[in-house]
């Protein structure tokens, strides 16, 4: 199985947090439809696998026309093979996410949905310059389940400057009081370059705090687990059936294929990676020309993204795969080091599958370091 990522690289304002690729203007939307359109045509040749998976991310997919988003989606079945189950996420913004919206989307093929609340705080809310509110982050979920979508995740961002504990509590308890059977909840993170960086440089907000970023996140588990959701990686809870599938499997190391300006790939033993420019991706498309690169990833490389992606979820880390796939050197290397752990609260050992722990998870990054073959 395989997945298509879809990259919708627009915006209504800049995030201060954020540094993915994305412009603010929408001049450029009907010929960035064309592009994408064009590239799933050209590239069907890449991905001969079934695909399981579509998903639309950004930037704000959910600013895609009905009309938009069907070509774009009649594209991708019209030139790869696809299972009968397909999961097709669209992630949203809760301002976009009106009646009429939700009605287009619910014929649209879409049946899963990524709202990106990131709190329901008023203030929270516009100091991540967020385009909506905090009644449009409950109304949209509100919305979206009335239309019939049950298969919905909210994302929500901890460590704020702003958010208390007794606050982010109160974030947890809305997406349980929903329903919602998916979670992805993300420390807050100062990306180079970005409003947020500058603020704390320029003394308008304190450098994030470590110890309540770890607090946070222990509550976060513990919540999530009395919600009755699976911690399945370190920053995804879901109830049984709903993983995200399209996630998994890069985890599991599927192959991928990535659409739009500064989408990536992996097929194979390639890494390919647009250009994370959107006049330079609509110009190569339209005069077919070269718009992307790619390297081949080395057993070095291949076996250190394997430990840094399995190793953050449940699914772990198969000893037997390491034996099977890579050579003498990296399989002593790998034995060597993890053998200071074997016997720790950190790891844990069933079938020759490594997992962390409730322990191993706060030191995760740790033990992944110590992993990697340099």
């Amino acid at each position: 199985m395989a997945g298509i990522y879809i990259h919708i690289p627009f915006c209504k304002q800049s995030c201060n947090y954020c540094d993915f690729h994305f412009s603010t203007s929408l001049k450029h939307k009907p010929d960035l439809v064309k592009s994408l359109v064009k590239e799933i045509e050209i590239r069907k040749s890449d991905l001969t696998s079934t695909i399981n998976t579509i998903y639309f991310g950004g930037g704000t997919p959910s600013l895609l026309e009905g009309d938009d988003l069907k070509r774009i989606i009649d594209s991708v079945y019209r030139n790869y093979d696809g299972a009968s189950n397909i999961e097709l996420t669209l992630e949203c913004n809760p301002d976009d996410l009106t009646q009429q919206k939700l009605k287009e989307l619910s014929t649209s093929g879409v049946n899963r949905l990524s709202i990106g609340v990131q709190s329901f705080d008023e203030e929270e809310l516009k100091f991540f310059n967020r385009a909506h509110n905090a009644n449009e982050a409950e109304s949209s979920i509100k919305r979206s389940q009335d239309v019939g979508f049950e298969n919905i995740t909210v994302d929500l961002i901890y460590g704020s400057p702003l958010l208390t504990d007794k606050l982010w509590l109160e974030n947890l308890q809305k997406v349980n009081d929903f329903g919602v059977p998916h979670l992805s909840a993300y420390g807050l993170t100062v990306e180079p370059k970005t409003k947020l960086e500058h603020q704390i440089k320029t003394g308008q907000f304190p450098v994030l705090d470590d110890d309540k970023m770890i607090a946070q996140f222990k509550v976060l588990i513990q919540k999530s687990k009395e919600f009755g959701l699976t911690q399945y990686e370190v920053s995804n809870f879901g109830k049984e059936g709903f993983y995200s599938q399209h996630n998994s499997n890069y985890w599991k190391g599927e192959e991928y294929l990535g659409i739009g300006p500064s989408a990536h790939s992996f097929i194979e033993n390639r890494r390919i990676w647009n250009v994370a420019n959107n006049i330079k991706y609509i110009k190569a498309l339209s005069n077919n020309e070269a718009y992307s690169e790619e390297e081949i990833i080395d057993e070095k490389t291949a076996f250190n993204e394997y430990i840094l992606t399995r190793l953050r979820t449940i699914w772990g880390i198969d000893m037997d795969y390491i034996l099977s796939q890579f050579n003498e050197t990296i399989q002593d290397h790998f034995n060597k080091e993890i053998a200071q752990y074997l016997d720790s609260l950190y790891l844990h050992i069933e079938k020759n599958k490594i997992t962390l722990t409730q322990e191993g998870i706060f030191i995760a990054d740790k033990i992944t370091s110590d992993l990697f073959y340099v």
